[in-house]
C-alpha cells in the first residue's frame, strides 16, 4: 500500500503546496483510484484487525442474541478472565497515560461507590438530588483548585466574574462544550455569522472535532523555539471574526506550558475569549507549583482566563468518564445549556450533550477528590515529578534521542539519527504502550502513579537504552506500525490517511467471523 499511496503523493513534489489539497480531491474523484485505495486498506488493516480481536480464537463471537440468557456466573468469569489477561500491562507501568492510579485499594473504593449509585441518573433531579450534590461540589472543588476565589476581575466578554462549571463525560467533551458555548456568544452578542477559533497545532484534537461539528473556522498558529504557542503568529491571527484564543497547560504531544499569561492578556484587550485547555495538567499543575517547580500562572488569577477544562479522571483519579469545564461567568455557561419549552413531553433541559448520565460516575469522582484531599494530590504529583527527573536526566545520556522542549512530566523524545518510530515499535514488543506523534517524528510518556512504583522507571529506561541499540543494529527491520506512522507524517495527501484510519474504526465493530450474509447464527467461532 505505501508504494500505491506514494506513487499517487509524489506528484506534490512537483507543486506549490496549496495546490496539494486540490490534486488529492481531484485523484479521489477517479473510481479506479477509488477502487484500488480501498483494496489497499483492507489489506493493510488485515493484520491490525487481528490484533484488535485477540480473543476470537478462544471465545465465542456474539452476533446476534442468544436464544435464551446465558447464566449470570458463566458471563462473569468470562468477563473476569479477559480483564485478566489484559491487566498486567497497564498494572506493571507499561501504559503511557491511560491508567492514572492504579493501586487495587484505590479501584475497589471507586467501585464500591459505584455500585451504591448504579441507577443514578442526574437527568431525574427529583428522584436523585445526591447526584447534583456531588456535581455541584465536583465543579466548587476543582474551581477553588484552580484559583477561582482570585477572580474578582469582569470577563472580557462582560458576562459576569464568577466562576461555575459543569460536570462532563471527558476532556473532549469540555471542551466541545466551551468552543459551541463561544460560538454562540459571539453570534449572539458580537453578530459574527461564522466565528473564528485561534489553536496552536499542538492543541488537542477535540479542537478540531469542534471545528468540524460546529462549523467554527480555526486558525492555527505554530511554535516558536520552545515548543510553546507562538505568541507573534497569535495576534497576526486575530481578527474580527475571533470567538476565542487556546492555550495548553500542557500540551499533549510535547508536554509544553503555553505561554497563557501572554495569550489570555491579548484575549482581554480585545474582549474575546481565553480557554486554556488544562485537562492534562489541571490537577498536577497547581501542586507542583506548591511544590516549588516552575509553573507559570495559567489560571483564574489571569484576568483573561475566560474558561478552563481539567479531566477529573486522568491525574483527578476519578474512574473514566468525567470532566469539568468552569467559566468565568454565569451568563458564559448559560450558552452551553440546552433548553427546550414547547416539546410535547414538556419542558427538557441539560446542562451537557448527553440527556441521561451515569450519576455513578460523578460519585465516584466525587469520592476520589474527597478522599485524596490536598495533601494527597500533593503528595502523588512529587513522586510523578521525581520519576520525571529521573526519566530525563537518564534520557539525555542517551546520544541519539533529544528531548522535546523542557516539559515536567510528558516526556516527548526525537531522534536525528534513527527511525523514532522503530524505536516506538521495539518498546511495544517489550511491553510498554507509548504514544507515537508528528511533526517532529516523536514518541512520548505521560507519567502516572504507575511509573512510580519500584523499579518502573529504571526499566523504561534500560528497554529505551536496548531499542535504541536495536534499532541501531537492525535499522531493516521496520515491523509492522513504523511504516503507518512513518507514512502518516511524511504523506502530503492527509486525506488519505484520514480515510484509512475510518477504516482502522469500522475494525472496532466487526464481530470476528459474521459477514453480510451470516442470517440466523447466533454466535460464530473462528
Amino acid at each position: 500500500m505505501k508504494k500505491s499511496i506514494d506513487e499517487i503523493g509524489a506528484y506534490a513534489d512537483y507543486v506549490p503546496s496549496f495546490l496539494v489539497p486540490v490534486i488529492e480531491k481531484l485523484s479521489r474523484r477517479i473510481p479506479a483510484v477509488n477502487k484500488r485505495l480501498e483494496n489497499e486498506y483492507k489489506g493493510l488493516l488485515n493484520d491490525i484487525g487481528e490484533e484488535l480481536h485477540p480473543y476470537s480464537k478462544n471465545y465465542k463471537n456474539w452476533a446476534q442474541l442468544p436464544e435464551e440468557g446465558i447464566e449470570r456466573e458463566e458471563i462473569l468469569s468470562e468477563m473476569a478472565a479477559l480483564q485478566d489477561n489484559e491487566k498486567d500491562k497497564w498494572q506493571k507501568g507499561g501504559a503511557s497515560g491511560a491508567v492514572y492510579h492504579g493501586d487495587e485499594e484505590h479501584i475497589d473504593f471507586l467501585n464500591k461507590v459505584y455500585s451504591l449509585h448504579s441507577q443514578v441518573n442526574p437527568l431525574h433531579a427529583d428522584l436523585w438530588p445526591s447526584a447534583i450534590k456531588y456535581e455541584a461540589e465536583i465543579v466548587s472543588m476543582t474551581a477553588e483548585m484552580l484559583n477561582a476565589g482570585q477572580a474578582g476581575t469582569e470577563s472580557a466578554l462582560g458576562l459576569g466574574h464568577e466562576i461555575c462549571g459543569t460536570v462532563s463525560s471527558g476532556g473532549s467533551e469540555s471542551i466541545m462544550l466551551a468552543m459551541k458555548s463561544y460560538r454562540d456568544w459571539a453570534r449572539d452578542k458580537k453578530g459574527i455569522k461564522h466565528p473564528e477559533m485561534i489553536i496552536p497545532v499542538t492543541a488537542h484534537a477535540a479542537f478540531d472535532k469542534s471545528a468540524q461539528y460546529f462549523g467554527i473556522k480555526k486558525r492555527v498558529v505554530g511554535l516558536d523555539d520552545d515548543y510553546k504557542a507562538d505568541i507573534k503568529q497569535v495576534k497576526k491571527a486575530i481578527n474580527r471574526r475571533t470567538a476565542v484564543i487556546v492555550a495548553s497547560t500542557p500540551g499533549f504531544p510535547h508536554g509544553i506550558i503555553d505561554p497563557v499569561e501572554e495569550i489570555s492578556e491579548l484575549a482581554w484587550e480585545k474582549g474575546i475569549g481565553c480557554h486554556v485547555d488544562a485537562c492534562l495538567g489541571g490537577f498536577v499543575l497547581p501542586w507542583a507549583e506548591k511544590l516549588g517547580y516552575p509553573v507559570p500562572n495559567f489560571d483564574f488569577r489571569l484576568r483573561g482566563v475566560t474558561s478552563i477544562s481539567a479531566d477529573t479522571h486522568k491525574y483527578g483519579y476519578a474512574a473514566k468518564g468525567t470532566s469539568v469545564i468552569l467559566y468565568r461567568g454565569e451568563k458564559l455557561r448559560h450558552y452551553q445549556y440546552y433548553s427546550i419549552a414547547d416539546w410535547p413531553g414538556g419542558l427538557y433541559m441539560s446542562p451537557t450533550f448527553a440527556g441521561s448520565r451515569p450519576g455513578a460516575l460523578s460519585a465516584a469522582c466525587r469520592a476520589a477528590m474527597l478522599n485524596l484531599g490536598e495533601k494527597g494530590y500533593t503528595e502523588a504529583v512529587e513522586k510523578i515529578l521525581k520519576a520525571s527527573d529521573y526519566i530525563k536526566r537518564e534520557l539525555r545520556k542517551i546520544a541519539d534521542l533529544q528531548i522535546i522542549g523542557d516539559p515536567l512530566w510528558v516526556i516527548a523524545m526525537k531522534s536525528d539519527t534513527l527511525n523514532i518510530y522503530q524505536i516506538l515499535e521495539e518498546m511495544t514488543k517489550k511491553g510498554w504502550s507509548l504514544n507515537g506523534l508528528h511533526h517532529p517524528s516523536a514518541l512520548h510518556i505521560a507519567l502516572t502513579l504507575r511509573h512510580t512504583k519500584k523499579g518502573v522507571a529504571e526499566k523504561f529506561i534500560a528497554d529505551l537504552r536496548n531499542a535504541v541499540d536495536y534499532v541501531k543494529e537492525h535499522p531493516e527491520d521496520k515491523g509492522k506500525m513504523a511504516p503507518v506512522y512513518g507514512l502518516a507524517a511524511g504523506l502530503p495527501f492527509k486525506g488519505l490517511i484520514s480515510d484509512l484510519l475510518k477504516h482502522y474504526l469500522d475494525l472496532f465493530y466487526q464481530v470476528p467471523g459474521k459477514t453480510s450474509s451470516d442470517v440466523g447464527h447466533q454466535s460464530s467461532e473462528n
